[in-house]
């Protein structure tokens, strides 16, 4: 056990079906969907909805989209999830850092549980666990924050652990982000607009002290600075609600509506809340938005892509996960 690693660093991101079909839609959306923490909606009124009608009527759907952006060794967030962590490994074997990297999701295959059991087996006495979502909130970084905390709980040997709130506005983070603009600018010129669209919570959880709008809001002012953009050169807001209730506004679909509205006919368009690369930025945000923009007037959309594995973000990661080492 002397020569194992004695450090780590566990990766974790959302999750994602493992196939392209309605059952392995369903396999990840009935977890995903049934957290507390995503769906607050009483359990005894929300599950049997969720079981009964929503799976049943939305798995079929979700499948297809799926396939539109599915890539040939799986879905396209775990493609790029795992580059991010062969590069990070890279980085830190490349620095004569003996730390092990492993990836998990919160939901699905690739489990916390398992992620955190197998760095123990490896001799890990020390895990950095790094949420993929660099703008904190209760529904994405909670639940990862809460699947350690409970198997933990169930653990004999308990290790050292630093949890990784966010990092929303480290230094690098904002580099890696302004860089993929200025290279997306150089390649295909500058629209009249820079979008950034988060994805977006319900409002009512903001109003309980959910802290992700402002952490998103500093986010953009951060990179605008960085780029130098007036205020208005830019748009900030959210998309990919669900359900009736109110969730962060201003809304995305409605935005690019009064953009096209107003005039605007060339938009690009930056998702800065993804570390990666999904099915809602591959087709919502670069297929479904740019039809909206498009039918209400707009002419050229751009979908600026994520950070994915991209050497400049691969850095950041390694520089907020180094400050949690020992």
């Amino acid at each position: 056990m002397c020569n194992m690693t004695k450090q780590s660093i566990l990766l974790v991101n959302l999750g994602t079906p493992d196939s392209a079909t309605p059952a392995g839609v369903k396999a990840f959306l009935r977890p995903f969907l049934s957290d507390p923490r995503v769906v607050s909606i009483p359990r005894l009124f929300w599950l049997p909805l969720l079981n009964g009608v929503i799976l049943p009527l939305r798995c079929k759907r979700v499948a297809k989209a799926y396939q539109s952006i599915w890539f040939d060794d799986g879905s396209p967030l775990l493609h790029y999830s795992l580059l991010q962590q062969k590069a990070l490994s890279a980085i830190f074997n490349d620095a004569g850092q003996d730390v092990q990297v492993e990836l998990a999701m919160t939901y699905g295959e690739r489990s916390i549980n398992n992620a955190i059991a197998k760095l123990q087996q490896a001799g890990a006495e020390h895990i950095v666990v790094l949420p993929l979502f660099p703008q904190y909130s209760s529904t994405t970084t909670a639940p990862v924050f809460d699947q350690v905390a409970n198997y933990l709980q169930a653990t004999i040997d308990v290790p050292s652990v630093s949890l990784v709130k966010h990092y929303h506005n480290n230094a690098a983070y904002i580099e890696a982000l302004a860089l993929s603009v200025e290279r997306h600018w150089a390649d295909k010129g500058r629209a009249e607009k820079l979008l950034l669209s988060y994805h977006g919570i319900p409002k009512f959880l903001v109003e309980k002290g959910d802290i992700y709008a402002d952490h998103c809001v500093e986010t953009t002012a951060l990179l605008c600075a960085r780029l130098g953009l007036a205020e208005d050169e830019v748009v900030h807001c959210y998309q990919s609600r669900f359900g009736k209730a109110e969730w962060l506004q201003p809304y995305t679909n409605e935005t690019l509506v009064k953009l096209a509205a107003s005039g605007t006919k060339s938009l690009d368009l930056i998702a800065p809340a993804f570390a990666v690369d999904c099915l809602e930025t591959l087709e919502e945000m670069a297929i479904e938005n740019k039809a909206v923009f498009v039918d209400a007037g707009g002419e050229d959309y751009r979908f600026i892509a994520c950070l994915n594995d991209d050497e400049a973000h691969v850095r950041a990661l390694h520089a907020v996960a180094s400050e949690y080492l020992r």
